[in-house]
């Protein structure tokens, strides 16, 4: 997404320098793409010559998009050499790498900025909006529920997420989102977590109880997953070939694991349960096996009630047209005031990925938007406040306990 529009859209105002990662295969697969858009070619690093590469290009920014897990090492690095650092969400998977962000964040003074595309969909920006007019009053408490199909959802279980040293399990990777966007809706942080998750679904004990009896380890060369709703075929994605089948060589990873296997090691069921500093109470739910993908949110005011209901197109990641991932199918939004008729409130629905949310928080991040009253932009505080909820989750599953955030964290 992000070399693309570099490349291409926001051409005469940045430019590419570098690319680094573990995979020289990946990189020259990237460079094809820029090059096919227009832009040259750009310098290759192996992910060991980090350091090197910021000498001898001296970039502005850096963007990270790493495995979650190495986030920080890149963030910080990048910092500590003069950098400016854009990475995608989450910031990072526990609190000791996120302290470590933050106290670097401190010493060095550079700018730091989390590319939380949710935010910049018009649907949530009109979410905000009403919150912020007082439409419902003071808003005392949140239902958030987001479903995750079998195509989309089955990705996390096929992939380096899978494992919970990885990507933090769903409630840093993929929640890290809408608990953001609470947030930024509410104008809150939160306080204290409590939460529950189980495997119930993927993983191969949970197929063997419904009767499944055909296992194999990777999707690719396996008759046995030939016909399978839950197996990908890289060999049909152009991208997913390049980036992936191709560089399993030099990279040593492999995309296409079988969303049954014994191994992974986070869970598909959640509930978390999170009061903020505002006194309102969030009930959150995420489901990684549902027949439809998208999410329904229900805020309780002083005031009234809004309803807000949005369906989305299913995807795997690489797997096809980048403007399809996350667009909205359908949505809808209704106020019910305390004391009246209720009403549909209209907003634009905006065409392209994560509906609409990724064109536009693009031009403000690479076409020098500046003025934005709903100030969508978010810089550490944000990334930080987003991750310690699902941070805080994932104690609170292992210990049964609920967890408070500030005893988590020094910001």
């Amino acid at each position: 997404m992000f070399y693309e529009a570099i490349a291409s859209t926001y051409k005469d105002t940045c430019e590419m320098v570098a690319f680094c990662d573990i995979s020289e295969t990946r990189m020259r697969y990237a460079n094809k793409i820029i090059g096919g858009l227009g832009a040259k070619e750009v310098p290759m690093y192996k992910s060991l010559d980090f350091d090197k590469m910021i000498k001898e290009t001296a970039p502005d920014t850096l963007i990270v998009t790493s495995m979650d897990r190495t986030h920080h090492e890149y963030i910080i690095r990048a910092m500590e050499m003069g950098v400016d650092v854009i990475t995608e969400k989450p910031l990072t998977i526990d609190e000791k790498k996120a302290q470590a962000i933050i106290d670097a964040k401190k010493r060095t003074g550079r700018e730091l900025s989390i590319t939380f595309n949710y935010r910049y969909a018009p649907n949530n920006t009109k979410i905000r909006e009403l919150l912020m007019a007082k439409t419902i009053g003071e808003v005392f408490s949140v239902h958030f529920e987001w479903l995750l199909d079998t195509s989309h959802g089955a990705d996390y279980y096929r992939r380096w997420h899978r494992n919970k040293h990885n990507s933090g399990g769903l409630l840093v990777h993929k929640s890290t989102h809408h608990f953001d966007l609470v947030n930024f809706w509410l104008g809150a942080k939160p306080e204290i977590v409590y939460a529950l998750g189980e495997l119930n679904f993927y993983g191969r004990h949970n197929a063997e109880a419904r009767g499944v009896d055909k296992f194999y380890y990777r999707c690719h060369g396996s008759e046995a997953a030939k016909g399978d709703p839950f197996a990908i075929d890289m060999e049909k994605s152009e991208a997913q070939k390049g980036l992936y089948l191709d560089a399993e060589a030099d990279s040593g990873y492999i995309r296409d694991r079988s969303v049954f296997s014994d191994d992974i090691a986070i869970e598909d069921t959640m509930g978390v349960m999170v009061k903020y500093d505002t006194n309102a109470i969030l009930t959150y739910s995420l489901n990684s096996y549902m027949p439809w993908e998208g999410f329904s949110v229900n805020f309780n005011g002083s005031k009234g009630r809004i309803e807000y209901k949005v369906v989305e197109n299913s995807y795997v990641n690489a797997g096809g047209d980048r403007s399809s991932e996350g667009a909205v199918r359908n949505k809808e939004i209704v106020v019910w005031p305390l004391f009246g008729a209720p009403y549909e409130v209209t907003s634009e629905l905006a065409s392209g990925s994560h509906g609409g949310g990724d064109d536009e928080m693009l031009s403000y991040i690479f076409g020098g938007r500046k003025d934005d009253p709903f100030k969508r932009a978010a810089g550490l505080e944000d990334g930080i406040m987003s991750i310690m909820t699902g941070i805080s989750a994932n104690k609170s599953i292992a210990s049964g306990m609920p967890q408070r955030v500030k005893s988590w964290i020094q910001i």
